[in-house]
């Protein structure tokens, strides 16, 4: 018997193209290459990831977890081993790269926990709570970074992009009744987005408005008595890693590395424009000098960028952490917190100082 049922032959149109079947299957890989370029870049020598655009990309290192995790999940329900085995690679050197955010290398005694928090701040003892914010060409809030200062018992404070508006503004609300000592850098034509400066409750000696030969903000420093032990403090603004600064972003991380062989003993506060995942940074450190939220073990504690809005509705939130309290291994630095600003485009930096 015939079947003469008619059949519809199937239009080219209405099959699936190899090409719509290729690329949910290439994805995966296309995300994991794109992983592998991020994370080499980081390995690149410092004297040339400066180069345009690389500092950006390597700012989104912490981030690549994120994907790596997204991409070894479907591997793994796909069955691919390749893929999931790379990916399992790229994880654990970025968790290699990044212990210091997991487990912290020393921490804080309970005496120096217990002594910031006392209402009564103590310039005598060898515990400290500091502070340092960028102030966004001054535009920071002054009264909110007085009213910190107060409730956190900051007793040093480092700001950026400070202005002479900033300067009376501050005055005015009073920090000078908290930190009456102060070094503020000279205005220069280098300046990036304004001039550095120092805080203090204790006195200050040794200070000097212009602490090495920096192709930026000139840094302010000066030596504090923690109970015999001196820290010599700095506030540092080197230039932001955009194309248009080429070549100015490592020469400045450059410039703060000539500290390497001081004497002192350093702290060194301020918008550092690098992470711990640029080569640079890392060279600035060196064998001496270390980051306390790396060294911490309390997580990330991303500054940049703050009071921002996609289209100017949605709140950005801050994903890098470009500020940073840099010191001597013969100091610890912990309980380190971020707050908003109103004013400023980064939140600010705070921790916990014990000097040893």
């Amino acid at each position: 018997m015939c079947d003469n049922t008619s059949r519809t032959p199937t239009s080219a149109s209405a099959r699936p193209t190899r090409g719509a079947h290729a690329f949910p299957f290439l994805l995966p890989r296309i995300v994991t290459i794109a992983i592998a370029i991020v994370m080499a870049l980081r390995m690149i020598p410092n004297r040339f990831d400066g180069g345009m655009f690389i500092p950006i990309a390597v700012a989104l290192i912490p981030w690549m977890a994120i994907p790596s995790v997204m991409v070894l999940a479907v591997a793994m329900i796909t069955r691919r081993r390749a893929l999931a085995a790379v990916n399992i690679v790229c994880l654990l050197v970025q968790l290699l790269w990044h212990v210091g955010y997991l487990y912290p290398q020393e921490t804080l005694s309970p005496q120096a926990r217990e002594a910031v928090t006392s209402a009564q701040v103590d310039t005598t003892d060898r515990y400290a709570r500091i502070m340092s914010l960028n102030a966004k060409e001054g535009h920071a809030d002054a009264a909110q970074i007085v009213r910190i200062v107060r409730e956190e018992h900051v007793e040093v404070l480092a700001l950026q992009e400070v202005s002479a508006w900033l300067i009376d503004r501050l005055n005015v609300e009073g920090i000078g009744r908290l930190l009456p000592y102060a070094i503020i850098a000279e205005p220069s034509e280098d300046d990036n987005g304004g001039v550095n400066g120092l805080w203090s409750a204790a006195p200050m000696s040794d200070a000097t408005g212009d602490l090495i030969p920096i192709e930026s903000s000139s840094v302010p420093a000066a030596s504090i008595d923690f109970d015999g032990v001196m820290i010599r403090f700095g506030s540092v603004h080197p230039y932001s890693p955009r194309p248009s600064n080429k070549g100015l972003w490592d020469r400045g991380l450059g410039s703060i590395s000539q500290l390497l062989g001081d004497k002192h003993t350093f702290v060194l506060m301020g918008d550092f424009n690098a992470m711990w995942d640029h080569a640079s940074f890392r060279q600035l450190l060196g064998d001496r000098f270390v980051d306390s939220g790396e060294n911490a073990g309390e997580w990330f504690h991303m500054t940049y960028p703050s009071n921002v809005h996609l289209l100017s509705v949605i709140p950005l939130p801050a994903f890098a952490e470009i500020d940073h309290i840099v010191h001597d291994r013969g100091v610890v630095v912990g309980d380190l917190e971020t707050v908003n600003v109103e004013g400023s485009d980064h939140r600010a930096l705070l921790g916990t100082l014990e000097a040893r």
